[in-house]
């Protein structure tokens, strides 16, 4: 009889080890084949998984419906399989007596197209996750499988992974690793790749596929803030919790984009002339800070509601704040110490950050805590009203209240602590070396802070969890020297970004954001478009009689203050319809102005250790 029934995980050794072998070199139809034996512990009912809470994901994302033509046979015997009735991920099997093994086939057809998720190969790279071309089984904790695996690539092709792992005519076989480890070490390949070393040791390294060999052409001078990063984590932590680390970098407008930490590598899919077009590309460049910091903050230490043993088991999410809050805030920290960013470019990102949050209108209703539940919630699926019904905002409210933190703790101890403290004994620990991950709770951050610069910092936290107020967390901009002002013109930063992001933010003055093409990307609740009932995915077809580009539309913004008519054509499905503004305010963009005869504490903290 086929079980229906999954049984919980154990932290007892499996008997046996899985062999894993993945033909992914099919890169036309970008099919990954999959062949899996693994070891029967004793005949009867079996339960087969598919990852499915995957970490740093923070939620159920694993891609089961690309999943297909699975086969399992033992002895020569095909045997039938189940799908639990409730739990999708998980296959049943009834296992003969005798059978010492299942031989398990499978193939993850991958998306073709981006409308059916995130594109991983190209006929020039791929990114393998181990966690979409495996089977597990049930009743162990992650870490007491063990799993021998190799890969076919491509000939000719070249990869970045941290396993340890020897290459011949294509075939890849990696060390055995706990399933643990396995899945948190992806791969990237290609055909045109290259690698740097980025210290001394060459224990940090850069990886990268592109879709062409020009653009793996780094200059000297473009490497040098990635070097920088290496040196600056290293004095801000105190101490690395890996043996080595591989930056997995696709540069790529084929390639769909990530940006997904682990514990010795992260995965990064940016545009494919992050080099070529150096500039131009400045916003981008804080992604590699931010995935490398989470190796100490999300990896090594993890909030202890956040760490699973196997990958059926719910994650929950209510210390993201400090996951992926601290985060945010070292990530644009070490981007402008490292000069990824310069620092006036790091301090036009903040004002950004705080002007998003300065005219949240959701804040109102929804706290930052109840945003950690976003990720099951929306699975970051595009919202038609973000501003109102907020997303994953612990990441960049909870950036602000890290500023917060910091500038406060500096005051406190007459600025001779601050959050780099925190951070050197909560993520840095004085440990070399280990990469095995250590959970924490509540009490432990408030304890560590309190040991740093003692405040009722419960009651802190409290507060900027769970309060309900339109007023943004900006206190730390102030106590760091600096005030949130909007002028009319953009900063370069914010230039920059908009116009990688494809789009024109008028965000702070009418309201709205607008793609080249004239499509409304959002409408900011109880904004002046908001008011004049404009909605998200609606065409902007003229501004004031004639047809729309973005400059006709910021000058009619400038016009209107001297009273000049302010009206759109506009086309949402069918429909069309002529909408008058009632503003009269101006452009308005943000920057962070100097307060003077304040300390510049901001301006310490970003400068280089």
């Amino acid at each position: 009889m086929i079980a229906d029934t999954i049984e919980a995980p154990k932290d007892v050794e499996f008997p046996g080890r899985v062999a894993l072998a993945v033909d992914a070199s099919d890169v036309q139809r970008g099919i990954f084949r999959v062949r899996q034996q693994i070891p029967v512990p004793a005949p009867g009912p079996m339960t087969l998984l598919y990852p499915k809470w995957l970490p740093g994901y923070h939620a159920p994302q694993a891609e089961i419906a690309l999943f297909a033509g699975l086969e399992v046979h033992a002895g020569g015997e095909r045997l039938q399989w189940k799908r639990d009735l409730v739990e999708v991920f998980a296959f049943h099997v009834d296992v003969p007596v005798g059978a010492e093994t299942l031989d398990v086939s499978f193939q993850f057809v991958t998306p073709t197209a981006p409308e059916h998720g995130r594109v991983v190969v190209t006929p020039d790279m791929l990114n393998l996750q181990w966690n979409s071309v495996l089977l597990y089984p049930a009743g162990y904790f992650s870490r007491r499988i063990e799993v021998e695996a190799s890969v076919k690539l491509p000939a000719g092709w070249s990869f970045g992974c941290a396993l340890q792992a020897s290459s011949v005519d294509g075939l890849c076989k990696f060390e055995p690793v706990p399933l643990d480890v396995l899945v948190d070490s992806p791969i990237f390949a290609g055909r045109h790749y290259r690698r740097v070393e980025l210290d001394e040791r060459g224990d940090v390294r850069l990886n990268i596929v592109a879709d062409s060999p020009a653009q793996l052409e780094a200059t000297a001078a473009q490497l040098e803030p990635h070097r920088a990063l290496v040196v600056q984590a290293d004095k801000l932590f105190g101490a690395r919790h890996f043996d080595h680390f591989d930056f997995l970098v696709a540069l790529s407008d084929e390639l769909g984009k990530i940006g997904v930490e682990h514990h010795r590598s992260c995965e990064t899919g940016t545009t494919g002339d992050y080099f070529t077009a150096w500039e131009k590309n400045e916003p981008n460049r804080d992604v590699m800070s931010h995935e490398y910091v989470h190796s100490w903050n999300g990896k090594y230490r993890r909030g202890a509601d956040s760490w699973t043993p196997s990958f059926d088991r719910p994650i929950r999410n209510s210390l993201m704040w400090v996951y992926e809050g601290q985060t945010q805030y070292w990530g644009n920290v070490l981007s402008a110490r490292s000069g990824l960013w310069s620092k006036q470019h790091t301090l036009d990102a903040i004002a950004r950050t705080a002007a998003i949050y300065d005219n949240r209108a959701g804040r109102r209703w929804r706290s930052m805590d109840d945003t950690t539940r976003d990720p099951i919630i929306a699975s970051r699926r595009p919202l038609p009203w973000v501003s109102w019904q907020r997303s994953e905002d612990y990441y960049s409210e909870g950036q602000l209240v890290w500023l917060d933190v910091d500038t406060r703790i500096r005051e406190l101890s007459g600025d001779t602590r601050s959050l780099d403290d925190f951070a050197r004994t909560f993520f840095g620990g004085g440990r070399d070396g280990t990469y095995r991950t250590h959970t924490y709770d509540f009490d432990e951050v408030i304890q560590t802070l309190n040991g740093i610069a003692p405040f009722d910092w419960a009651a802190f936290f409290v507060d900027k969890l769970e309060s309900h107020t339109e007023d943004a967390p900006l206190d730390g901009l102030t106590r760091g020297g600096y005030r949130l002002v909007y002028r009319d013109s953009p900063s370069d930063f914010t230039a920059k970004q908009d116009a990688l992001n494809d789009v024109l933010s008028l965000r702070f003055s009418i309201g709205l954001a607008v793609a080249s093409n004239g499509k409304l990307k959002e409408v900011l609740w109880d904004s002046p478009a908001f008011e004049a009932g404009l909605t998200a995915g609606s065409q902007l077809v003229a501004v004031n009689g004639q047809a729309y580009d973005g400059d006709k539309l910021k000058q009619a913004v400038v016009a209107a203050r001297e009273g000049a008519p302010l009206e759109l054509l506009v086309k949402s499905r069918k429909h069309f319809r002529a909408v008058p503004l009632a503003y009269r305010e101006g452009l308005r963009y943000p920057h962070l102005e100097p307060i003077e005869g304040a300390r510049a504490r901001l301006d310490e903290i970003l400068t280089s250790r």
